[in-house]
């Protein structure tokens, strides 16, 4: 057996502090903490799912997903050879920087946002710099583009706070900005707002979607990116072939077909009921950030013991201790209204608790 030591002498030195992401969460009843769709998946999806043909497991998937680009790029208006997939958009981020980063190249993105871009820079050599928001939620733009970035992060509507990045501001940056510009629209579905019809415009812009929010295919790590024809290209050359699992693909195929109603009439729902969400905190005299995502994020003093007395009580929510402008907050997927009501009960008793304590 291999000890420690000599494990860690033959590791890259850009891994020596990189820890494996664990959130350390342990199953409750009720999981309010991945924005992932609560409503289950679409109907032909699941029917394709469960009657796959052994075929398609026993046999390698097609080599670049070709079918499930064409419809994709069906869906959001390019064509197929402007779309590459990933396993999940996270997969997209990191071979995105292993393309287009050398060691020692500068990713900059704004603060707070994905947790994972700094992960990601360093596990590919890079150097990250984060540039803490406007306290109006917007990135500071100046101090990004000061940095001379190779690679510059953006994601709208942003996680977690919800807030969408200005047209304008994206335009800025499209213009200024020295290198290749990651615009992570994961949850852009429920914002109803989008900068993909820029991207014919900018030769350095790739914008980043995934199936895992609006389409609950979260299990399937299905992600996608647009661009330019020669950009994605590189970032297909990063992943290679085989990436994506044929059953991954064919039931994405299925519920961009078939299930785009079901999809859509969800996706309103998540709106409508973000909403109710918002509303029922502002009566309990908290003040929820406006949110055009499928999440509400709400100051909470003390979030993590928060976080921590509504997991005894079956509920899991995401504390995010000492966001800049905004304090603690607490996180909370929206789901079917049921599941939310749950949630507003143990909140109740939990914050009840506290002040009686």
């Amino acid at each position: 057996m291999t000890d420690q030591s000599t494990r860690l002498s033959v590791a890259r030195a850009a891994y020596e502090a990189v820890s494996l992401y664990d959130p350390k969460r342990a199953p409750v009843a009720l999981d309010l903490t991945d924005n992932t769709n609560l409503w289950g998946m679409p109907p032909v999806a699941e029917r394709t799912w469960r009657e796959m043909p052994v075929s398609r497991i026993t046999r390698y998937p097609t080599l670049y997903a070709s079918e499930l680009k064409q419809a994709l790029a069906t869906y959001v208006g390019v064509t197929p050879d402007m779309i590459v997939t990933g396993c999940g958009s996270d997969d997209i981020l990191d071979s995105a920087m292993r393309a287009f980063g050398e060691p020692g190249d500068r990713v900059a993105g704004p603060e707070p946002s994905f947790a994972m871009i700094p992960i990601f820079a360093q596990m590919n050599a890079l150097s990250y710099v984060g540039c803490v928001e406007q306290p109006s939620h917007e990135p500071d733009v100046d101090a990004l583009l000061a940095t001379q970035p190779k690679l510059l992060y953006l994601c709208s509507p942003n996680n977690p706070t919800g807030a969408v990045v200005a047209r304008d501001t994206i335009e800025r940056v499209l213009r200024d900005a020295p290198g290749v510009v990651l615009l992570d629209e994961a949850y852009a579905e429920f914002a109803g707002v989008s900068a993909v019809d820029l991207v014919p415009h900018f030769d350095r812009l790739l914008v980043i979607r995934t199936m895992s929010k609006a389409f609950g295919l979260a299990g399937l790590r299905i992600g996608y990116a647009l661009g330019q024809p020669a950009l994605v290209m590189e970032v297909e050359k990063s992943r290679g072939p085989y990436k994506l699992n044929a059953m991954a693909e064919h039931t994405a195929l299925a519920a961009l077909q078939h299930d785009m109603p079901w999809v859509n009439e969800h996706i309103a729902l998540a709106v409508t009921l973000r909403e109710r969400l918002a509303v029922a905190l502002r009566t309990r005299g908290f003040t929820p950030l406006t949110s055009h995502a499928n999440f509400v994020c709400v100051p909470v003093p003390d979030c993590v013991n928060v976080g921590l007395a509504l997991r005894e009580r079956g509920v899991a929510v995401r504390p995010f201790p000492g966001l800049p402008h905004i304090g603690d907050t607490l996180r909370i997927s929206v789901g079917p209204w049921p599941l939310l009501e749950q949630f507003l009960a143990a909140f109740d008793d939990v914050m009840a608790a506290r002040s009686s304590a």
